[in-house]
């Protein structure tokens, strides 16, 4: 149960929950915290930040504190990789703990923010992040939640991977290929490699074999069984993707033995990239709009296979939701798929 008293009445008790001071442009923050004593000094700067009235707490049975309550909900929904911060307001936030993949379950986090009074916010599920990142907050609406509620989402917990958690990256060994004649020949140079392996390490992975082929499917072939051959666990096929009759490096790859999961993604720029494996080491081939695009399905796809994940053909099919770039302007996440190239 929440009292309230007069703010000139309540010298010598205890505020229940924090109180916000705002000035505009420059400062958000508690003005008095939880658990101060109010004096009479305090009376004219609550006064000031509009609090005539405070609110002290005489909790019922069954019923939970914000700052309890975030913490009970922080328990329940982080995994690894994560460190918590608060509560603070009432609002615990999650920091990565080192640079990896975002890793969402999505369904349950709807079950969750479905309950009602508990709110819990992330970033786009499989967001690359960097070490220090916030990416999920959580906290209750009222000062005060019913225990129940709490109930439910610890039981919607129980038994499942968390809600939240940071795959890492570990070190890969990835080789390119960039394939056409006009680069094979030397016709002109060689653009998508800088492009790619730049991407690669960003992503806390190392290009240990680099090679070109002509616009032959065997000698394609050839070029991935090398790579293979080098130890690559990952095999990055560049260009010759599209349509064009010319363009047969989607053959290429197959030649090389390679099952194919997806050619052709929901996403624009990039719709015309391929997914397969060869005795489980992923291959990739990679479309022409990495070149002049700096964001394209590349950037979605490669933080998932590097951080080891397994995508589906389901998978690719759900990225068409947000999959057309909007090239953001400016981005807070250097490594966010969807920011602006830095």
């Amino acid at each position: 149960m929440i009292k309230k008293v007069k703010s000139e009445d309540a010298i010598g008790m205890s505020l229940a929950h924090d109180l916000t001071r705002v000035i505009p442009g420059k400062f958000k923050g508690a003005a008095f915290r939880k658990g101060h004593i109010i004096s009479e000094e305090d009376i004219p700067e609550l006064l000031k930040i509009g609090k005539e009235n405070i609110y002290v707490l005489d909790l019922e049975p069954g019923e939970i504190h914000e700052d309890e309550a975030a913490i009970r909900i922080a328990e329940a929904v982080t995994g690894k990789g994560l460190k918590r911060f608060g509560p603070r307001e009432g609002k615990i936030n999650l920091r990565a703990e080192y640079m990896g993949l975002v890793k969402i379950n999505v369904p349950l986090l709807n079950q969750i923010n479905s309950i009602g009074d508990i709110i819990v916010v992330t970033v786009h599920n499989y967001m690359p992040c960097q070490e220090d990142m916030e990416v999920a907050g959580m906290r209750v609406i009222p000062l005060v939640v019913k225990e129940e509620k709490l109930d439910k989402l610890e039981q919607l917990c129980q038994g499942k991977d968390k809600l939240i958690q940071v795959l890492p990256f570990p070190i890969k060994k990835v080789a390119i290929i960039a394939t056409g004649s006009e680069v094979f020949k030397g016709r002109i140079d060689d653009a998508f490699t800088g492009i790619v392996e730049k991407k690669v390490n960003a992503l806390n992975s190392t290009v240990i074999y680099r090679t070109k082929a002509p616009d032959d499917i065997d000698l394609i072939a050839e070029a991935v069984q090398k790579c293979l051959d080098e130890g690559s666990e990952l095999v990055l096929v560049c260009g010759g993707m599209s349509v064009d009759p010319d363009d047969v490096t989607r053959e290429g790859i197959i030649r090389a033995g390679a099952d194919i999961i997806f050619y052709g993604t929901p996403i624009l720029p990039g719709a015309m990239t391929l997914y397969g494996k060869i005795n489980n080491v992923p291959v990739m081939g990679i479309p022409a709009c990495v070149l002049h695009d700096p964001r394209t399905a590349f950037d979605l796809i490669l933080p998932r296979i590097l951080a080891g994940e397994q995508v589906s053909q389901q998978d690719i099919y759900a990225m068409g939701h947000g999959g057309f770039c909007l090239h953001c302007a400016e981005c807070r996440y250097p490594l966010c798929p969807f920011g602006k190239q830095s």
